[in-house]
């Protein structure tokens, strides 16, 4: 039984690209994941991707290009402010200059700096550098 498909779905990732693979098949795939892969591919972590419709849940075949070095969910999802927005990013990722906290909020699935400059707070989702 699957707890949690976007869990399983970042997982699948970093093993893949811990062994250097240059694809990975995902499945299941759903509207969640989609939204948190077409985030990383817009920000050049991962390279092209084909959602695979098989009228089950789906798979999505994903393009590797080895930028990523990691990736994860937060779980549960917690609530975060506008103000706190900062202070999970500084918590989470290495350093200010690179990766990204995935929040969804009212206007969709955002990383943080989007939600900062679109002034919206959300749940958090997950994260990846």
């Amino acid at each position: 039984v699957r707890m949690n498909v976007l869990a399983d779905c970042l997982k699948s990732i970093i093993n893949a690209e811990k062994r250097g693979k240059r694809q990975v098949l995902i499945r299941p795939a759903s509207k969640v994941v989609i939204r948190f892969l077409r985030l990383m591919q817009k920000q050049g972590y991962i390279g092209e991707f084909e959602v695979i419709d098989d009228h089950r849940s789906g798979k999505v075949v994903v393009d590797l290009v080895g930028r990523l070095n990691k990736c994860g969910v937060i779980s549960p999802r917690f609530d975060i402010a506008l103000t706190d927005i900062e202070q999970v990013a500084t918590d989470l990722l290495p350093s200010r200059q690179f990766g990204y906290v995935v929040l969804t909020t009212t206007y969709g699935i955002l990383d943080h700096e989007e939600a900062r400059k679109r002034h919206t707070g959300g749940k958090l989702l997950g994260y990846f550098f």
